[in-house]
């Protein structure tokens, strides 16, 4: 009860803060409305209206969230368009979540014309802040040589990265590697290894 009363405090906080233009406290409030925590419930006009008032405010993660907003059509009428602005705008703030969101519209041609030569772009400056989404995406690209030129022992190195951080997907992905000897020397033992590691968070594949 007393952890209840203290979130509602928080958002009582937030709310504040929110209403004097605070930028942060407002991409705050707009989570938990996104999500319905802390003692409000979940609204998506709610937290699209606090995501763009701080995202106005050139807050990055506000303009991500809004992004996805948009990209999903979460309290918003769905426009890849829109979302890509958004994403932009924060990517350019080094927002590195920002940068893969903007490098997956371009791998997919959502909102933007199709180029994997910019979608790579995008995956590599958000890779290199340590984004395992992004590396594991980088990583992708390089074992399909889409946007670079093809290399196995490329796509190791970034694939290993993004494991290393948990990420199962990159996990199951550089245990294959180990398997068929893609890029590296081949081991079942540090295959099964990685592949026991998803597996244990629930990517079957």
């Amino acid at each position: 009860h007393g952890v209840e009363q203290s979130y509602e405090t928080a958002v009582e906080w937030y709310r504040r803060a929110a209403d004097q233009g605070d930028a942060k406290a407002q991409y705050n409030l707009g989570v938990c409305y996104q999500n319905g925590h802390h003692g409000v419930e979940q609204n998506g006009d709610l937290a699209v209206e606090w995501f763009r008032r701080a995202a106005d405010q050139d807050y990055a993660d506000a303009q991500c969230n809004l992004g996805e907003c948009y990209y999903n059509g979460h309290g918003v009428e769905q426009s890849y368009e829109t979302a890509v602005e958004w994403y932009r705008r924060a990517a350019n703030q080094d927002d590195a979540v920002a940068q893969c969101n903007l490098g997956h519209c371009y791998s997919n041609g959502h909102g933007v014309e199709q180029s994997y030569e910019v979608a790579v772009e995008w995956y590599r400056r958000a890779a290199d802040q340590g984004h395992a989404k992004a590396q594991c995406n980088l990583g992708d690209c390089y074992e399909k040589g889409c946007g670079v030129e093809r290399s196995y022992e490329t796509a190791v190195e970034w694939y290993r990265r993004a494991a290393d951080q948990g990420l199962a997907v990159a996990q199951c992905n550089l245990g294959n590697f180990y398997y068929h000897g893609y890029g590296i020397e081949q081991s079942y033992d540090t295959a099964v290894e990685w592949l026991r590691r998803a597996a244990d968070q629930g990517n079957a594949r």
